[in-house]
Parts: structure tokens; sequence; C-alpha cells
């Protein structure tokens, strides 16, 4: 097993940490401007009066969308802050104000930003005041983040509680979309559902909004489409020699329509995204014509440096061609929901963490892309990475090489990059090449 830990301080000068990744797709630069113009109208609707919710990544969107609420997603804020090449500055005034170096940044840099109160340094202008902000507790800081941040903004946290779950089903990406009340336990269902329903009525009651059943069911059928769309791609690149997309492409086109799961737009622009890379497939366009290797990206995207994954396509023919983004997004939102449509929300994302980690399913991912290895990156400081030497130990008990790397994907102080770079080379020239 190779592993390479990352040395404290700041990028050289001239060590690639301030290159551009390179986008090839028309839907991913369209997805990335709409998101900024979608942000643009939504400070516009708050200044106006209407209620805006911050909410993790995994917590039910759908019901604020339901009752047009507009939510930004916390690590979608985080990643635009660390490509924004701001991470940096807002980590050290956390620092300068007594909070510790070590604490997991991916969660905790909108807080470090919201502490600045200077909306003309923060990205397109900053968040503005939340009606209500969203987590599941799954870590315990979590709860301390989410509690400072609302002291900052003078607004209410809504926690949601992490269930435990007592089996493992194994292969459930097989069976989660039509048996998802047999993959989820009931007792975690039942407590979810009283949740969804508890939130729903303090929206009601603090935004005098009404919850639309007919709406959110036409919501979670939008999302089952936008779904769809996105395993297609994701088989079609994963059967693709050579690869026809880039990662830097595949997360602008999947992550932001993602964010905007459940609406026309984003079942739309994930067709976009279909199209294009199934044209490309046609016509036999390639990330990289002389690709010699296939490699995976196991973790958060690093959002501080995506032009680091094409370095190795030009050194080497070496192409990262998956992430668990589309991968998660073709395998773990759908849902049958007709019967029970909030109960199969529920389902969705009380699993979502627990199988963006589970080794088995990487695996499969790994072959069903034909990888010749992967990168997996892993942040100290963040407890819901403490598991991966599990995945490691799953990956050499199936044949495949795998890099760990100790870096962090938003905090650019934390990341060397010619360091790292020498490491990933000597892992492509030791492990896969020779």
């Amino acid at each position: 097993m190779s592993e390479v830990r990352s040395v404290s301080g700041q990028p050289k000068a001239g060590s690639g940490q301030g290159d551009r990744s390179v986008k090839q797709l028309r839907s991913s630069v369209e997805a990335a401007a709409y998101q900024k113009e979608w942000f643009k109208k939504t400070r516009e609707r708050i200044s106006e009066g209407d209620p805006f919710a911050l909410a993790q990544a995994d917590t039910p969107h759908e019901i604020f969308l339901t009752m047009d609420i507009p939510v930004v997603p916390v690590q979608w804020w985080s990643a635009v802050i660390a490509a924004k090449r701001l991470s940096a500055y807002y980590f050290d005034l956390m620092n300068e104000r007594g909070y510790q170096r070590n604490l997991c940044r991916y969660c905790c840099l909108p807080l470090a930003c919201t502490m600045d109160h200077n909306p003309e340094r923060a990205p397109w202008g900053g968040l503005p005041k939340p009606t209500v902000l969203l987590a599941e507790l799954t870590c315990d800081s979590h709860s301390k983040i989410f509690h400072l941040w609302a002291r900052e903004y003078g607004c209410h946290f809504f926690p949601l509680e992490c269930s435990a779950s007592t089996v493992s089903y194994s292969r459930w990406w097989e069976r989660i979309k039509h048996h998802w009340d047999e993959v989820i336990e009931p007792h975690r269902l039942d407590l979810r559902v009283e949740e969804l329903k508890a939130l729903i009525r303090f929206l009601e009651v603090t935004t005098e909004r009404t919850f639309s059943h007919a709406k959110f069911v036409e919501i979670m059928e939008l999302e089952n489409e936008q779904e769809e769309y996105f395993k297609k791609t994701r088989d079609l690149i994963a059967e693709t020699v050579p690869c026809p997309v880039n990662l830097a492409d595949q997360f602008a086109s999947t992550m932001n329509p993602q964010w905007h799961r459940g609406t026309q737009w984003g079942r739309d622009q994930a067709r976009m995204f279909y199209e294009e890379v199934k044209e490309r497939v046609n016509k036999g366009e390639a990330v990289c014509k002389n690709e010699k290797l296939r490699l995976m990206w196991i973790g958060a995207g690093l959002w501080h440096n995506i032009a680091f994954y094409q370095y190795f396509e030009e050194k080497y023919g070496a192409v990262f061609v998956c992430s668990i983004y589309l991968s998660i997004a073709a395998d773990g939102y759908a849902r049958d929901c007709l019967n029970d449509p909030l109960r199969a929300l529920a389902s969705r994302h009380l699993s979502m963490g627990e199988h963006l980690r589970q080794p088995d399913w990487l695996v499969k991912e790994a072959k069903l892309h034909k990888v010749n290895g992967a990168v997996m990156i892993v942040a100290e400081n963040c407890i819901r990475d403490v598991g991966r030497r599990f995945t490691q130990i799953a990956f050499e008990d199936a044949g495949i090489p795998l890099l760990t790397i100790y870096a962090d994907v938003v905090d650019a102080r934390e990341w060397d990059d010619d360091k790292i770079k020498s490491q990933v080379s000597s892992f492509i020239e030791e492990r896969l090449l020779s």
C-alpha cells in the first residue's frame, strides 16, 4: 500500500497551485454559469424578504424546493471558497481567533467566511442571512459548527439525528431504487420520517409557506429522471476507452445539477451532459488520445486545485476517469416513491454518507471503469475518513493498486503540490507501469 503525507505550509511558487482546470464540455461551462446567476438572483430574492436555507449536502433539500425556499449546500459553498483561493485567508482568520488548526475544514470553511463579515471579500458577495440551518449530526463537530454558525447569523438551527444501522446490506446498489425499504432498516426510516414532518411544520410556521404533496411528488419524479441520465452517462464513460470526459467536466456537470435536483433545469442539464458525452463517444473524441492508464479518485474533489488531475494526463497518459460524485448520482439517488414519497426521501439521505464510503461499492466502481489504480485522499481531521483503512484492504484484496494521500480538499495551506505530484508519479511508475 502506497502512502504520502502532505507537509504543512503555503503552496510553493510555481507549484501549479495557480493553474486552472480545462473544461471541454459546454454543459459544464453552462452549469457553472447558471449556478452563479442563480446565486445572484437568490440574493435579490432574500433582500426582498424571501426565506433562505443553508444545509449539509446529504440532507433533504427537496423539502425546501417543494416550498420554494432557496437552499445552498454547505459543501458546495466550501468548494466555491476554495476554488476562489480564499481558504487560506479564512482559516488563518479562525486560527487567529483561537480556533484549532486541525478542525474539520470542509464543513467549517463557510463558518470562517461568515465570521469575516466582509461581503466584498467573499465569493459573489457572500452568503445572505439564512432563515434556517440544517444538518445531520453525523459527527460531534457538526453540532458545534452549526450552533456557532446560528449564533453568528442569529438564525435557527434544525438538527437531524444520525441513526445507526445494525446490519450491513451488501450490493445495496442493485436494490436501493426499487427496494429501499428493505435496504434501509424500519427504525431508521420511522425516525427520519417524523423528523421530516417536524421540519415541514417548522418551515410552514416560520416562513408562512405551505408544503404541497403534489409538488413534492413531481420533484421526486423529476429527480428520478435526472439520476437516470447520470446513470447512463456514468455507464457510457465507464465502458469507453479512451475516456471521453475529464474529472473537471464531470464535477461541474454533475454537482451543479445535483444541487438543483428535482427541478426541470437539473433534469435537462443532466440530459445535456449525457447527450454531449454520447456525441464525444460517437466522434471518437477523448480526454487523452494517448491514454495508457485509467485512474480512480476516491474522496471529495480537490477543490483548491482541480488542475491537479490533468497533470498526469500530459505526463503519463494517465486519466482520472471516475470519482464518487457521478457514481453516487448514478447508483444512490433514484427511488420508487409513489406509494410513500416522504419515506422514500428519508431512505435517500439516511444512507448517502454510508454508501459513499462503502469499500465494496468503491471496488465495484473501480472494476466497472476498468481502472489500473486508484488515488484516495484522506483528511486526518475529518472523523468520517477514519474508516478508509477498510477501503485500502478491499482494494488490496481486489488486486487494484491504491495510493493514499493525506491532505485537505479545501485548505490550500496543507497542500504541497510538487511533493504530492512526485509521489503520485512514483506510484504510477513503480506500481502501474513497471
